[in-house]
């Protein structure tokens, strides 16, 4: 059962690189990067989880003696959660740069852009 979040991030990766690849348009590439950095982020979650362990939180429910042996690695948790907020700011960029190239080609469609080929 502790394999379906890790399995889920892995289709969505999967998925992600494919819209990455596979796609010509400006909007469904930004929409294929979400989803491939959401598919990371299950997975490092997914990969941190410990079974019958509890959340990084010290109350009564742990005591600080054994502490250690309860509770999840707060560490990737921290990370995920860093990941998401620069996540928000490049999609943000991304969607900004899209919007910029269509008022100046009036066209989403990748190969129209080829100033910068060699």
């Amino acid at each position: 059962m502790e394999y379906v979040a890790l399995a889920t991030g892995l289709i969505l990766v999967i998925l992600g690189l494919y819209g990455i690849v596979a796609q010509r348009n400006i909007f469904r590439i930004i929409i294929g990067f979400s989803i491939f950095d959401t598919g990371l982020h299950v997975v490092l979650v997914s990969i941190a989880y410990l079974k019958n362990r509890t959340a990084p939180i010290l109350d009564e429910a742990v005591s600080k003696g054994e502490a250690a042996s309860k509770i999840v690695d707060p560490v990737p948790q921290a990370l995920v959660l860093t990941a998401i907020v620069i996540g928000v700011a490049i999609t943000a960029l991304m969607l900004t740069f899209a919007l910029k190239m269509y008022e100046k080609r009036k066209t989403l469609d990748i190969e129209k852009f080829e100033d910068l080929k060699w």
